[in-house]
């Protein structure tokens, strides 16, 4: 019997390894694997997607660089200057070194404008002041929660605060494109914005992967589904460095089956700068930018 124990050990190990390959669920069984490689890694990328991340509350900033890092996913980051959960505000000195090393690994970035203004509405024109005017109101910096009425200058201004800032903290020249608070924009901000160097980026129905919404209404894996279903080459995908109404946190918790899931469906990551709708303005820019 003695000896039947010894031999009983090995095989009883070897048999709970197979019944737990057998069970274990696919989802998990892939979470140890290696990220498949993309087109992009061998150097075309024929399914492409544009990851893009607007500041937030920055407290899960450091894991969704370090699953960026982890699978080489290259993305474009929207700044302005929001409060922040640690330290002042995301532009500020104590988030610097952050943004730096996100540079270093080849990342992208441009302005949120700086004080995170809202388009609220076009001022109506007037034949004795046919100038284009808006109703805006930031969420961020020492008015915030107030409403004000900008002229093209000054809306340019909040735009080229948070480019400059990034520019100053990175030392990398970020790209001549904008993406306003919410999405909200006129035909007027969009063409006072052009004139002053800026391209409006927005984002794909499908891209919008929901970490702004309700936590109890759409969880965080029904987000992810969503997203694996719906993303199709080309989308321009949206996320932020943190929603502070969400209860239960969309990043990192999606981010990084997401990003194994569309690899794993044949889709690449590339930043805004390759990306054909505003490929030709940034290069054209590279002739007048800064101006």
């Amino acid at each position: 019997m003695r000896h039947v124990k010894v031999i009983c050990k090995p095989l009883f190990a070897i048999f709970f390894i197979a019944l737990q390959a057998i069970y274990t669920p696919a989802t998990a069984q892939k979470s140890t694997i290696k990220s498949p490689q993309t087109d992009a890694q061998a150097g075309t990328c024929t399914k492409p997607l544009y990851l893009t991340f607007d500041t937030g509350h920055m407290d899960v900033a450091p894991l969704i660089a370090e699953v960026l890092n982890k699978h080489q996913v290259k993305v474009t980051f929207f700044a302005a200057n929001e409060k922040t959960k640690l330290g002042d505000g995301s532009l500020s000195q104590y988030w610097a070194p952050w943004w730096k090393a996100r540079a270093a690994e080849g990342h992208e970035f441009a302005s949120h404008t700086f004080d995170h203004v809202y388009w609220r509405g076009d001022v109506p024109r007037t034949a004795s002041d046919d100038t284009p005017q808006f109703r805006i109101k930031p969420s961020a910096g020492a008015l915030a929660g107030r409403e004000f009425t900008y002229d093209a200058k000054k809306y340019c201004a909040q735009i080229d605060m948070a480019s400059e800032r990034l520019q100053e903290i990175t030392g990398k020249k970020p790209l001549p494109l904008f993406r306003a608070p919410g999405g909200k924009t006129s035909a007027a901000l969009l063409a006072i914005a052009k004139s002053c160097g800026y391209n409006h980026v927005a984002w794909s129905p499908a891209g919008f992967l929901g970490d702004e919404l309700s936590s109890q209404a759409y969880p965080n894996q029904m987000l992810l589904n969503q997203a694996l279903k719906n993303i199709k080459s080309g989308d321009i995908l949206l996320a932020h460095l943190g929603i502070w109404s969400r209860q239960d946190p969309w990043a990192p918790a999606v981010l990084e089956p997401l990003v194994v899931g569309l690899k794993e469906r044949g889709f690449c990551f590339q930043t805004l700068r390759d990306h054909p709708a505003f490929k030709a303005w940034i290069e054209q820019s590279k002739l007048t930018w800064p101006r």
